[in-house]
């Protein structure tokens, strides 16, 4: 039995999302073909597990969505659970723990080249969708004396769970303000919840979070500190962030998002739900024209699903579009 522990998406919108304690393989009908190009653009019966992020964060409330709204409407019974989000999702993805994942458009473009994490191991996975896009949220204490990525020496700096997308950020931000993540800051590699009782009690001094607009858990220490922290503007790093990634973008927060006085410019990257290459092309076809077919009803669980276009769906490169996608979005 593995070391980690899967949590369980429990709650969003009364499911029961059940763990399987070291995920699970699909488990589809013997007598599926999985050929969307031969057969409708029909789930076969089978079980899915869905990899998600951290419980504060948007993955994990749209994962329990999407899984709710596959086993509603598909002959495939989907299951979602917490993780550490999109590098762990990448890896056990591809180990077979898990059969869809959740990840940042970055992590999974160093997955299919072999770089970052995945150093010399490019991974076999490909595209369902584009999904909406991250904002790299950057708060910090007021007390602190941090106004800049720079100013973050010495300082405790929450950067992270461990193997998420998010520390993969945080680690290539402070790098582009002339840091060295490893000893230039005191990073804590701490999930959402515990990053914002640290916040809360003053144990550390700023975190680094991307994921979608609102996050419960940033608003929770919006709330609950109000003018004690700040959000900083991390675009000056865009530059050099693009010379390692052209996903990339310059993105604002606005204002109202969590009741600051003025927007806040940053750094947007998209996301991207990945399956492993053998995923049969009849549930490939059929969970992504869910996706948009029943938007409205993932929207209802996070306004972020509300950036979900299908115009962009495809947009997915260098990361390959699965064929049963393809045929999902009338290519």
């Amino acid at each position: 039995m593995r070391s980690w522990t899967l949590k369980v998406a429990v709650g969003v919108l009364s499911v029961g999302l059940v763990a399987a304690g070291c995920g699970g393989k699909r488990t589809p009908d013997a007598s599926a073909d999985g050929n969307a190009g031969g057969a409708a653009c029909e789930a076969a019966d089978g079980r899915i597990t869905i990899a998600t992020g951290n419980s504060g964060g948007v993955y994990y409330v749209l994962g329990g969505g999407l899984a709710k709204l596959i086993s509603d409407n598909t002959k495939l019974k989907a299951t979602a659970a917490e993780t550490g989000a999109s590098v762990q999702n990448i890896q056990q993805l591809v180990a077979g723990d898990y059969d869809v994942a959740f990840s940042l458009a970055d992590t999974a473009a160093d997955a299919v080249a072999g770089k970052g994490a995945f150093d010399g191991k490019p991974q076999r996975v490909k595209a369902l969708t584009r999904l909406y896009p991250n904002y790299t949220q950057v708060l910090v204490r007021a007390d602190s004396g941090i106004t800049s990525v720079a100013d973050m020496r010495g300082k405790r700096i929450s950067t992270g769970s461990p193997k998420s997308g998010t520390e993969v950020i945080a680690n290539r931000l402070l790098t582009a303000a002339g840091l060295n993540p490893e000893t230039d800051v005191q990073a804590q590699r701490l999930d959402l919840a515990k990053t914002a009782d640290g916040m809360k009690d003053g144990s550390i001094d700023g975190l680094v979070w991307s994921g979608g607009l609102p996050t419960a858990q940033i608003t929770d220490i919006t709330t609950s500190l109000k003018d004690q922290v700040r959000f900083i503007d991390i675009t000056p790093q865009l530059d050099a962030l693009k010379k390692v990634n052209e996903v990339y973008d310059r993105g604002v927060i606005p204002a109202a998002t969590y009741g600051q006085p003025a927007d806040v410019p940053t750094v947007a990257v998209p996301n991207v739900l990945l399956v492993r290459e053998d995923f049969p092309d009849g549930d490939a076809c059929a969970v992504t024209k869910l996706i948009f077919e029943k938007k409205s009803e993932l929207e209802s669980v996070h306004p972020a699903a509300k950036d979900i276009v299908k115009e962009k769906a495809g947009m997915t490169d260098p990361v390959p579009l699965h064929p049963g996608s393809l045929d999902a979005l009338g290519g």
